[in-house]
């Protein structure tokens, strides 16, 4: 079947389906705040346990990332981010998600070549490029000042 590159864009944009912009900028919005706000909470519940500021925001951090891990392993997360879309990718959820996600589909193939090696499949282009932009922009940062 010989088709345009016109003709193919059409039968594309005919058989997407279609998005709803705003319900979807919305839903986003208010399941990344309900986690903003769950973290913030948190923060608010273990500071009033005694914690220092910095002891609670390590415990918010490792609650949040328990928690992202736990509904991925359940398999819930999934369904949260099929209807939050980008508002389940808050950093520190939406991370833990991309480590956890990996690792459970591939231990079938092993602690080693299954678990080891796919864990970081997701997440490791985040932490490579992130950690190399870090790095550049310190360099910028240090010849500017």
């Amino acid at each position: 079947m010989d088709m345009s590159k016109r003709e193919y864009d059409e039968l594309v944009q005919r058989l997407s389906p279609k998005s709803k912009l705003g319900a979807d900028v919305l839903r986003a919005f208010l399941v990344g705040g309900i986690i903003c706000l769950l973290g913030q909470a948190l923060l608010n519940l273990y500071q009033t346990m005694g914690a220092s500021e910095q002891n609670a925001a390590t415990w918010c951090s490792i609650t949040l990332i328990f928690l992202s891990a736990l509904l991925t392993g359940l398999g819930w997360y999934d369904d949260l981010a099929n209807f939050a879309g980008a508002g389940s990718l808050v950093p520190i959820t939406g991370f833990a998600n991309a480590v956890a996600s990996p690792a459970i589909e591939f231990k079938t193939e092993g602690w080693v070549t299954g678990l080891a090696v796919k864990i970081f499949t997701i997440a490791g282009p985040v932490l490579v490029f992130g950690s190399a932009a870090s790095v550049i922009y310190g360099i910028i940062l240090c010849l500017i000042s």
